[in-house]
């Protein structure tokens, strides 16, 4: 496990998940959170990698970070800032 998972304020693992129940996830966690607040999502290769990057950065949340994990093959850590 990444040991940035320990900087924010919440956790979502969303490698279950297929698109765009992906974004879906994400964007309902956000909602749920309150302004300043950091998200770690982790999700994984292909679709999920390029487009909850992209869909969480129209909606003015600022992209931190995203890493690799490397203890996972195909599996990436985001952590977002909610606006």
């Amino acid at each position: 496990m990444n040991t940035r998972k320990c900087d924010a304020d919440e956790f979502l693992d969303i490698t279950m998940d297929v698109c765009p129940l992906t974004f879906v996830k994400t964007r309902l966690r956000l909602e749920r959170m309150s302004s300043g607040r950091t998200l770690m999502v982790r999700l994984g290769a292909g679709e999920p990698l390029s487009n909850v990057p992209r869909s969480v950065a129209e909606l003015g949340h600022e992209i931190i970070s995203l890493e690799p994990d490397e203890s996972t093959p195909d599996t990436h850590y985001l952590l977002i800032r909610k606006h």
